[in-house]
C-alpha cells in the first residue's frame, strides 16, 4: 500500500527537520520525503499541515475494566485519536486493578486493531493498597511497559524502596503518584488563600514534595529509574533540578492543566477544576512552564480522567477529582503557551513525542527515510471551540468547556494508513 501526503510541513525536532515537502509512504514505511515524489494509491492532500512523529501520552485512565460508563478502551481511543495521538498509556486504577498478567492481557487484546495504539502500566502493589508488590517479572512479559499505583500515594517508605530495588532487575521504571496522603487529607484544592476565601479544605504544596524529597532519597540509597507524575509544585521543580544535578535516574511529566490554570480556577469553574493533584498558584505554574521550558521536566501527559456529568454535579467535597484532555492538549498549549511565546513549537513536540517515548522505553519515531511512519497532523489555522457536542469521549469534564482553541488534529498515519479525524 503506498500512501502520498502532498503538501505537509515537516516539523521533526529530533531530526532538525522543518521544511515544505511530500511524504510517500510504502507499506508504512517512509520511502522517500520531497517534492515530485510519484503517487500513491491514496493520495492526502495536507494544504501545508504540521506534521509531526506521532504524540505519545504516557498518562490515561480508560476505565475499563470496570467504569465503562465513564470511558472504555474504545472510547478513549477515539477521544486520542481526536486529539492526534497515536499511541497512549493506560493507568491500572481500573475495577479491578490491572495487577495479574491475564488481566493486563485481555485489556491489551481489546484495544488490539485500533489506529491507536494503547500501552499498558501495572500496578506497583496488590490492589493498590501500597503493601505487597505485584509480580514485576510475568507482567513485565504480559506486556506491562512500566509500574505505578497512580491515583493512590505509595505511603509505605519500605515498599517504594522494595519496588524501586525490584524494578531494576527486570529494567522497569518505576512511576510515582507523588503525594503524601495524610498531608493532602480530605484536601480539595491546593491549600492557600483561595481555599481560605471559599472555605474549602486544601492540600498543602508539602503533600507532593515532601514524597518527591523522599522518593529521591531512597532513588540516591538503591539506585534504579523514577518518574514523577503530574508535577504540580514548584518545590518540585526545585527537588527535580537537584536530583539531576546529583545524577539521579529520575524523570518527569506535567499537564496542561497545571500549565494553563491556577487554583483560582476553582472559584470561576467549581468541580470542573477540581484534580488531583490540585491547580496551585500563579508561582507553580509558571515553575512548571519554566521547567518545561528548559527540558527540566520531560514530557507532557494529560492524565485524562473521565467522569460522569452527574458526578460532577456533585460539589467539591464529593465530586471526583480528574478532567478529560486527550482532545485539547496539543491545541490548548499550542494556543495558550506557543502562540504567545512561552514555549517554542519545538519543545512543545519534543515533550508529546520523543520525551514520552524516551522515558517509557517505546520505540522512537522520527520523519526519515526508512522510518516506521508514525504520524500526527495538524491544521495549525484551525480554530475550534471546546464543547461538549465536539468530543469522542464519553465524559465531557473538561476544564476547557467554552474555550476557542486555535490548531487541531485533523489525521494519524499508523500501520501504513491514513486516518483522517472528522470535523
Amino acid at each position: 500500500m503506498r500512501v502520498d501526503l502532498r503538501n505537509a510541513r515537516i516539523f521533526d525536532p529530533a531530526s532538525g527537520i522543518d521544511q515544505s515537502a511530500d511524504v510517500l509512504l510504502e507499506n508504512g514505511v517512509i520511502a522517500a520525503i520531497g517534492h515530485g515524489l510519484p503517487h500513491g494509491q491514496e493520495t492526502v492532500d495536507l494544504a501545508g499541515a504540521l506534521v509531526t512523529p506521532g504524540l505519545c501520552d504516557v498518562h490515561v485512565h480508560l476505565r475499563e475494566p470496570g467504569q465503562t460508563q465513564k470511558e472504555d478502551i474504545d472510547s478513549g481511543l477515539r477521544a486520542a485519536l481526536a486529539g492526534g495521538f497515536t499511541d497512549v498509556c493506560a493507568m491500572p486504577n481500573t475495577k479491578p486493578t490491572v495487577d495479574e498478567p491475564w488481566l493486563l492481557r485481555q485489556v491489551l487484546a481489546r484495544a488490539a486493531g485500533h489506529p491507536v495504539r494503547m500501552h499498558q502500566i501495572a500496578a506497583m502493589t496488590r490492589g493498590q493498597a501500597g503493601n505487597e508488590l505485584t509480580e514485576f517479572g510475568a507482567l513485565r512479559e504480559a506486556g506491562a511497559i512500566a509500574f505505578s499505583d497512580d491515583g493512590h500515594g505509595v505511603a509505605r517508605s519500605t515498599v517504594m524502596r522494595l519496588g524501586l530495588q525490584y524494578a531494576q532487575a527486570w529494567g522497569a521504571l518505576i512511576v510515582s503518584h507523588a503525594e503524601d496522603p495524610d498531608l493532602a487529607g480530605n484536601g480539595v484544592m491546593h491549600e492557600g488563600e483561595v481555599s481560605f476565601r471559599l472555605g474549602l479544605p486544601g492540600q498543602p504544596r508539602s503533600a507532593e514534595s515532601a514524597i518527591v524529597a523522599r522518593d529521591l532519597e531512597l532513588l540516591r540509597d538503591v539506585g534504579g529509574r523514577l518518574h514523577v507524575a503530574h508535577v504540580s509544585t514548584k518545590e518540585t521543580v526545585a527537588l527535580l533540578a537537584q536530583g539531576r544535578a546529583d545524577g539521579l535516574s529520575v524523570s518527569a511529566e506535567v499537564t496542561p492543566h497545571h500549565l494553563l490554570l491556577t487554583d483560582e480556577a476553582v472559584a470561576e469553574m467549581g468541580t470542573l477544576a477540581k484534580m488531583n493533584p490540585p491547580l496551585r498558584t500563579p508561582q507553580d505554574r509558571d515553575a512548571l512552564r519554566a521547567g518545561l521550558a528548559s527540558g527540566l521536566i520531560d514530557c507532557i501527559a494529560t492524565d485524562h480522567a473521565p467522569h460522569r456529568e452527574q458526578e460532577k454535579r456533585q460539589g467539591m467535597l464529593a465530586a471526583p477529582f480528574g478532567v478529560i484532555g486527550l482532545e485539547t492538549a496539543f491545541s490548548s498549549l499550542y494556543t495558550e503557551l506557543v502562540l504567545t511565546g512561552c514555549l517554542s513549537l519545538e519543545r512543545l513536540v519534543t515533550a508529546m513525542t520523543a520525551g514520552p517515548r524516551r522515558i517509557f522505553g517505546l520505540n522512537p519515531v522520527g520523519i526519515r527515510e526508512g522510518e516506521t511512519a508514525r504520524l500526527s497532523a495538524f491544521d495549525l489555522s484551525a480554530l475550534w471551540t471546546v464543547g461538549s457536542g465536539t468530543l469522542q469521549s464519553k465524559s465531557t469534564n473538561s476544564a476547557l468547556l467554552g474555550r476557542t482553541l486555535r490548531g487541531k488534529a485533523i489525521g494519524i498515519i499508523t500501520e501504513g494508513r491514513w486516518h483522517p479525524i472528522g470535523h
